[in-house]
């Protein structure tokens, strides 16, 4: 399969907004007949090439983060849904249930999600500060966008291992907070709760063919591509704006 052909087939399910609606855990189960497309998620197309974020982020951790890694979590998340004959189409229902699922779930459900998000708060030729209502909570929340920057990201050079750093919507106010392994805010069992916004992925396969042991590297270089503007849409989604 070429690269255009599986761009073409990875048309994402059920998660056009950062928010979405939950429906009740109740007959969750299906039938051992179902099949894996009655309950498949998909992975969000993305809307620029492997190349566009470099310097920042090389073609080849790209392609490999996003047709390996990516596309293995959503794979084994279908899977895992078929075999625990779970009906819950509402990802967000089962992140807050997440203690009741096997680790499969957990794992998988969180890798899906979480590079969802990844790739929707990158962008070419982007960078800079945020605007508007966003830069506004921020300095209500840190101090200033700097203060940010800073708290931000000593959370993601901070977390031990494998995982993420987060900006969340707690309470209609933003925090800053951090999960490991594919764990994210929305979960039962994460230590701050809350909607996540904006992240970025301190896995090891996200940087290191470029930057090799140098979190710290990437972490900085990483600012130079943030889609400020999705982050504010995804905000505004969050306080219900």
């Amino acid at each position: 399969m070429n690269k255009r052909t599986f761009l073409k087939n990875t048309a994402i399910l059920g998660l056009g907004g950062i928010v979405v609606p939950t429906i009740s855990l109740q007959g969750n189960f299906i039938s051992k007949n179902t099949t894996l497309d009655d309950v498949a998620f998909k992975q969000t197309p993305l809307t620029y090439a492997f190349n566009a974020l470099e310097p920042t982020i090389d073609a080849a951790t790209m392609e490999i983060h996003y047709t390996k890694h990516h596309a293995a979590y959503t794979k084994n998340f279908n899977t895992m849904l078929t075999e625990q004959h779970i009906l819950e189409k509402d990802i967000i229902t089962i992140f807050k249930n997440i203690s009741k699922y096997p680790a499969g779930v957990r794992n998988n459900g969180g890798g899906f999600y979480n590079h969802n998000l990844y790739w929707s708060v990158m962008a070419p030729n982007a960078g800079g500060e945020p605007t508007g209502e966003l830069a506004k909570a921020i300095s209500q929340s840190f101090g200033s966008f700097a203060k940010f920057k800073e708290d931000f990201s000593k959370a993601a050079a901070g977390r031990f291992g494998s995982g993420w750093a987060w900006l969340i919507v707690k309470d209609k106010k933003l925090a800053i907070s951090s999960t490991p392994n594919q764990d994210n805010p929305f979960m039962d069992l994460a230590e701050i709760q809350g909607v996540p916004i904006f992240c970025i992925d301190v896995w090891e396969h996200a940087y290191y063919l470029k930057y090799q042991n140098r979190r710290a590297d990437y972490i900085g270089a990483y600012w130079n591509v943030v889609n400020w503007k999705q982050v504010s849409d995804n905000f505004q989604k969050a306080v219900g704006v």
